[in-house]
């Protein structure tokens, strides 16, 4: 269905031609479900868009169901078979009512009206979102308004469906309920489905993985056969899912299970299955003591509040039929020293309570006390917050607007009064905090690559030396490593020059190995604040919210219920195969 045959493509720009495709050949048959994977700039997105002609090829040649896309007169032909569905929904949706966005692609391809109505009901009820047609999308969540995108798509009745990061901002829900979508779509209806990610769990419900790298294919099969290779795929940027990289962390300390593991539930069953043969076998005897659960909370100095609110409330659209409210009664400490996650699903409240805090949105009533001190308006308790507050957006690089890395750094602490010899040292340091090499500053940020201009814009907040940073997503969009390198550049950050951090996130285990605090936002209330502990031994509650806990922490709660004597205050991959592997005795076992 899908052939590229030496496929080469290069874009042009201030630092010259740079090749992103490189000899490409790639096969695709009809009905098959793909995950393409690879780090940021290995060519995925370049070869998604080279599908339906959004990109033609520079070089070689690509046909989908026979009609070379390098032509124009194939372009009609190829777009009605070949639907594109991108990473933020915000972009794709254009219309004011959820059916009339559906119908927008038909109306565009001169669809009769009665065969119009009949495509977009079917297509709304095949994403079950059909009791939602006439909602206006802006009032949906981000797994809703995905789904809407994807009908709209689904409604051209295309026989292949090309979906880039779907998935990057939405919460566990909206993600497993776009995942649910497309298999369904793969299976009772044979589209050919193209999925680019950079979660490895949503790879593995794929039936192929390609693996990218340098605009090459590196990696080709099954799931089972790709994420076994587990130092191949770190070496190329990447990871694997947790329960694959357990088994992986057991066999490195002596526990060889030797079983190719993608899923939690295989995962417990083969722990299970081992560690039953090896108290069988009385080699548990000696270990076999009472384990207690440890105490969530360790006795610890109580520090000083840095920011309170107390019952602060928000509403978008006061006063007119559209109002929405973002905050209910939202009391908050932050202390000095904090490391806070704030979780919760899309359209809880996360983004607007950051807002808050960063002195951008003015709440309705509620108190708000500073080091101690109430303000008697929000005017001029904004003006404080700015002075003491840091705010990066979901995606830094969009905050990026001088003529060189420097000016962007330098402008932030321009504004507090700093100049000459001083502010020159606060530039140098804040971009060496962030491993931005000093041979940047000088250039063009727009000339940078995306995860350099991710660094200079965050560079260019914490410059300010923030008594508290917020960051909204930071690791949007970013792969596994680039993922990795940026929370531990946060954690070196809050050792001794950002005291206080809030992280945003959708990614429980980027919380779970990040910070110290859990604070958990559902319907506009602060609903959960306690140790990531605390929080995550409430899993039940998290997915009735649309949350869940990480999978780490899935499998050994699994663990637990199948008898293993096991801690549930695990969080962390190294954790878990440290307690299993001491468990059971850490020994060489076929």
């Amino acid at each position: 269905m899908i052939k590229t045959e030496n496929l080469s493509f290069a874009y042009s720009g201030d630092e010259g031609v740079i090749k992103v495709l490189n000899q490409l050949n790639i096969e695709i048959q009809t009905g098959e479900f793909v995950a393409v994977l690879g780090h940021n700039g290995s060519g995925k997105s370049t070869f998604a868009k080279q599908l339906n002609a959004i990109l033609t090829p520079g070089e070689g040649k690509v046909t989908v169901f026979g009609i070379d896309t390098s032509l124009e007169e194939n372009v009609y032909e190829l777009r009605k078979n070949v639907g594109m569905v991108f990473q933020n929904p915000d972009n794709q949706i254009v219309a004011t009512i959820v059916e009339e966005d559906v119908a927008f692609g038909l109306e565009n391809l001169g669809v009769p009206r009665e065969e119009m109505r009949r495509r977009v009901d079917e297509a709304l009820k095949t994403v079950r979102m059909y009791d939602y047609r006439h909602h206006a999308p802006h009032l949906l969540s981000g797994g809703q308004k995905q789904r809407v995108a994807i009908a709209g798509i689904l409604a051209m009745e295309p026989k292949c469906i090309v979906l880039d990061e779907p998935t990057a901002m939405l919460d566990p829900i909206g993600r497993d309920e776009v995942l649910e979508t497309i298999s369904r779509l793969n299976k009772e209806k044979g589209i050919t489905i193209v999925l680019i990610t950079h979660y490895m769990d949503e790879a593995v419900k794929a039936g192929r993985c390609i693996v990218m790298d340098k605009g090459q294919v590196v990696m080709d099969g099954e799931p089972t056969e790709i994420f076994p290779r587990v130092e191949e795929l770190r070496a190329l940027g990447l990871d694997v899912p947790q329960a694959t990289e357990l088994i992986y962390e057991l066999k490195k300390r002596g526990v060889n299970i030797g079983a190719n593991i993608l899923q939690s539930d295989d995962c417990i069953k083969v722990i299970k299955k081992f560690y039953d043969i090896i108290k069988s076998q009385s080699f548990m005897a000696r270990k076999n003591k009472k384990v207690t659960r440890a105490s969530i909370l360790p006795e610890q100095t109580i520090k000083p509040t840095l920011f309170k609110l107390k019952n602060i409330n928000y509403t978008y659209n006061k006063d007119e039929p559209s109002a929405r409210v973002a905050l209910k009664d939202v009391s908050l400490q932050l202390r000095d020293g904090d490391f806070v996650g704030l979780i919760g699903h899309t359209g809880s409240g996360k983004s607007t309570l950051m807002q808050v805090l960063a002195g951008l949105l003015p709440p309705i009533g509620g108190e708000l006390v500073i080091d101690g001190q109430g303000f008697p308006d929000y005017k001029s308790a904004a003006r404080e917050i700015r002075r003491r507050v840091g705010l990066v957006f979901q995606y830094p690089e969009h905050q990026l607007f001088e003529e060189t890395v420097y000016k962007d750094i330098a402008f932030g602490p321009t504004n507090q009064g700093l100049s000459g010899n001083e502010l020159d040292e606060r530039v140098r340091e804040a971009a060496k905090r962030v491993n931005l090499p000093d041979e940047l500053l000088e250039k063009s940020p727009f000339d940078l690559s995306g995860g350099q201009k991710r660094r200079a814009a965050i560079a260019g907040v914490v410059a300010m030396k923030p008594e508290l940073l917020i960051l909204d997503e930071p690791t949007a969009g970013l792969d596994p490593e680039g993922r990795d390198e940026l929370l531990a550049m946060l954690k070196d950050l809050h050792g001794d020059w950002c005291k206080t951090i809030v992280l945003v996130s959708h990614s429980m285990e980027d919380i779970a190995k990040t910070v110290n605090t859990v604070a958990v936002m559902n319907r506009g209330s602060l609903v959960m604040l306690g140790s990531v502990a605390e929080v995550f031994s409430r899993g039940e509650e998290l997915r009735e919210m649309g949350l869940n806990t990480p999978q780490i922490s899935r499998i050994i709660d699994g663990l637990i219920a199948a008898g293993l004597p096991l801690r549930r205050d695990i969080f962390t991959v190294e954790a878990a195969a440290e307690a299993i592997a001491g468990l059971i005795g850490g020994r060489k076992n076929a």
